[in-house]
């Protein structure tokens, strides 16, 4: 299975051997132009008994310090003091959200909630007004709202049937933006795009098309994924900004290999080229096995009931599989070659990972 996947991937990239052209806004972006993101910690609350328990302190100790700052004083001694607190219709928990550039104070978030404590669930759960932090410790949104949850979780005499993950659920527009991230446009003297994938030969073509797209020669490339472009005194950079994302490029896409070893899965890129090789690949299997038997005496005979461990030791050694890749081989040759060998996913891992080391891989190889 996993090399007919890998095959019918390969078909898909073996098109895009020669470059392609593509916008400048889905291959690159604008340097300061950026999602910021946000943090903070509140609580949820509503919830069935499913909350956290006594044994999780910082919801205790935060729903003290929220009831304080609504006038309401917890005895510290007595028979209703915070020590004795039994709440377990409330769950601490952590929010982020993503801040898009632009935002005005107003603006609307989604906001995703995650249990920090030993909660069941947060099904049913509203979370209380939670302040948003930026890297720079400034708050700049306000988050509250009922949960929205892709799963449950139910419980019954002793039985538990549970779907997807209970613990983490979402607000839809649950936050709203309080403070702007400053980025003056208007006063921006140079623009610089800066490309997804680094490449000298991408970057040059693309300064080279955003001044045909001007009209002249303001933009040139700084490095293997920077370009910059100078603005001039009075100009509308929105305009500007409109007319380079629109600009069509030429792309020309690294030779990857990328191989993802938990899953098993490969993907090679139609721009891989392989040199003439050999490969050998075989293994060797051992299995040991240990059983235990019981041997007992004779009725009314002497002697004693004694336990003995049999082990049984099996080697099975695969024969070797030979693969040729000639001059001007393809990957789609490599590949008709593994599935002849019937090759599984950490085979192919391993080989892909010994060609490199060989110097018959033309391509990097990422591992995730």
């Amino acid at each position: 299975m996993l090399l007919a996947g890998l095959l019918f991937l390969h078909g898909l990239a073996f098109a895009q051997v020669s470059p392609h052209q593509a916008r400048v806004k889905d291959v690159a972006t604008i340097e300061g132009i950026r999602d910021n993101q946000l943090v903070g910690y509140g609580l949820v609350v509503g919830l069935r008994g499913t909350g956290d328990s006594s044994q999780t302190v910082f919801p205790a100790q935060t729903l003290l310090s929220a009831l304080e700052r609504m006038g309401i004083t917890v005895p510290q001694t007595g028979a209703n003091s915070a020590g004795n607190m039994q709440v377990k219709n409330m769950a601490a928990a952590f929010v982020v959200a993503t801040l898009p550039p632009f935002s005005r104070p107003g603006y609307r978030l989604d906001v995703t909630v995650s249990s920090a404590g030993d909660a069941r669930s947060l099904e049913g759960g509203i979370l209380l007004m939670t302040p948003l932090y930026g890297p720079d410790g400034q708050i700049y949104a306000q988050a509250q709202g009922p949960l929205v949850l892709g799963g449950y979780m139910a419980t019954g005499g002793g039985n538990v049937r549970q779907m997807n993950h209970p613990t983490t659920g979402r607000v839809p527009d649950g936050a709203l933006v309080e403070r702007v991230v400053p980025f003056d446009l208007q006063n921006l003297r140079t623009i610089s795009v800066v490309l997804n994938d680094a490449d000298f030969h991408t970057a040059e073509r693309m300064a080279t098309d955003i001044n045909a797209v001007l009209g002249d020669a303001r933009a040139r490339a700084v490095d293997s994924r920077r370009v910059e472009i100078q603005t001039r005194s009075e100009e509308d950079v929105t305009g500007l900004l409109d007319k380079i994302e629109e600009a069509k490029v030429d792309v020309y896409p690294r030779a990857r290999v990328v191989v993802n070893e938990r899953t098993g899965t490969v993907v090679i890129g139609g721009t891989v080229h392989l040199q003439p090789v050999s490969i050998l690949h075989g293994g060797l299997s051992i299995n040991v096995v240990s059983k235990i038997e019981v041997s007992q005496p004779e009725p009314f005979s002497t002697g004693t009931t004694q336990v003995v461990q049999q082990t049984t030791v099996q080697a099975q050694d695969k024969p070797v599989n030979r693969i040729d890749l000639k001059e001007g081989a393809t990957v789609e040759d490599l590949v008709q070659e593994l599935q002849r060998t019937g090759a599984g996913a950490r085979d192919v891992i391993s080989i892909l990972q010994a060609m490199k080391a060989a110097g018959a891989l033309e391509a990097d190889v990422e591992v995730l």
